[in-house]
């Protein structure tokens, strides 16, 4: 059972997170995952090595966490075999738990995780021709209220550390064999693992677009993917990084000066009596305050532009107007800007409609002919609950005897 509170935090106030950066365990031991090799050595330290020793050991265990993947204190095959036994009873080496994975006749692969103290929350995995991108969540549900967003039903419980963080990360690389001498091993085994290699490049970039908004986890968001750029960690390139906000303007300078991945901006709309209804936190921080935001974010140029969301609703944010007035938004604020139209997933309770093939190509047509790229990005998964927070309610739908069933199934291999 999860035994964390929900956090206390009206839709439209910038929340005080609860200050964790590590989950407690049960056991009492410390999980090493999510934290920088300073903060492994003080462990190591406090738990009663000597300094000289400490440093030794947090260089290596770091090592064999992040570059080589390994799960066990036992891989690491450089640690003295005496030593072994002293870690395992102190730390773990800890990977969210997953509660079901799905895979898509498309190839988007979905996967509902659990955290050591029982929260649920999802990541998704779209491999395209030229890249395999995987979809990261930040927090545990969401405190915005987008009512396009099936997420935004979900109250916010908690932001996820650190750990749990680059957790997900990890575990999509040990599900695509991405570590050295990878295998499949412990996720979704019925998967035809031909399909994918273990030389390291098939999850080649990490979007911040899953549940939660990260900007509103920005100590942890950023500490987690500090670890992801390390060139001694897991070494993906910021290039290769994009931080999806819904506009929490206070912080954008931030992430882009602590952080410096690419930003993408949920946009949506380009009136604020729209953006008002579909954006809630435009009534904190409206079009003008966003853009501008958006104008002074360090290192967007046009090498790195920044990245619009538009989700197209049927009759609300689709008409010809609502393209002019999008490239007059962008021209008027010398954006370096590229608009992603999105068809919008329904979902059950879903109060809107997607906006018809027609009407979203002709409004990328406006976009375009204005000189700005508006591609219509290509619904993935849909046979598997695409939109956000779909598979954690699915699953909380299942009885007990139904997951033990899928259990027994899972483990006898039928």
């Amino acid at each position: 059972m999860a035994d964390t509170a929900l956090m206390p935090i009206p839709g439209q106030v910038d929340p005080v997170p609860v200050a964790r950066d590590i989950t407690p365990r049960a056991d009492g031991r410390i999980d090493l995952i999510g934290l920088p090799k300073e903060r492994i050595r003080k462990l190591f330290e406090e738990a009663g090595l000597e300094p000289k020793q400490a440093k030794l050991r947090a260089k290596q265990v770091f090592h064999w966490l992040y570059h080589r993947g390994v799960s066990t204190f036992d891989a690491m095959t450089d640690i003295a075999k005496t030593m072994r036994p002293w870690l395992e009873k102190r730390f773990v080496i800890g990977r969210p738990d997953v509660v079901e994975a799905q895979h898509s006749v498309d190839g988007t692969r979905k996967w509902l995780l659990r955290t050591a103290d029982g929260h649920d929350f999802e990541m998704v995995f779209i491999p395209d021709a030229d890249r395999g991108t995987l979809c990261v969540s930040s927090q545990v549900g969401c405190t915005l209220n987008c009512r396009f967003c099936h997420t935004g039903t979900m109250k916010l419980v908690r932001n996820l550390t650190p750990g749990e963080i680059v957790g997900q990360v990890m575990l999509a690389r040990d599900a695509l064999g991405e570590w050295p001498k990878g295998s499949m091993a412990g996720l979704d085994e019925d998967v035809d693992n031909a399909h994918y290699t273990a030389d390291g490049r098939l999850l080649t970039n990490i979007v911040m677009m899953g549940m939660g908004e990260p900007l509103y986890n920005f100590d942890n968001v950023r500490d987690a993917l500090r670890l992801v750029m390390d060139g001694d960690g897991l070494a993906l390139s910021k290039r290769r990084i994009t931080l999806s906000t819904s506009g929490v303007v206070p912080m954008m300078e931030k992430c882009g000066e602590e952080i410096g991945v690419n930003l993408a901006v949920s946009l949506h709309a380009v009136t604020k009596e729209i953006r008002d209804e579909i954006v809630p936190i435009n009534k904190k921080y409206g079009i003008e305050e966003l853009l501008s935001a958006c104008a002074a974010y360090p290192g967007a140029s046009n090498a790195r532009r920044i990245t619009f969301e538009y989700v197209m609703l049927k009759d609300k944010n689709d008409t010809d107007e609502h393209a002019r007035e999008l490239v007059r938004l962008i021209r008027e604020y010398k954006l370096p800007a590229k608009v992603n139209l999105i068809p919008f997933n329904p979902w059950p309770g879903a109060v809107y409609e997607c906006s018809t093939p027609e009407r979203i190509r002709r409004f990328s047509d406006i976009v375009f002919e204005a000189g700005i790229s508006a591609p219509v990005r290509t619904p993935r998964g849909r046979d598997i609950d695409a939109a956000c927070g779909q598979l954690k309610t699915a699953a909380e739908k299942k009885s007990r005897a139904e997951r033990d069933r899928e259990a027994a199934q899972a483990a006898s291999g039928s």
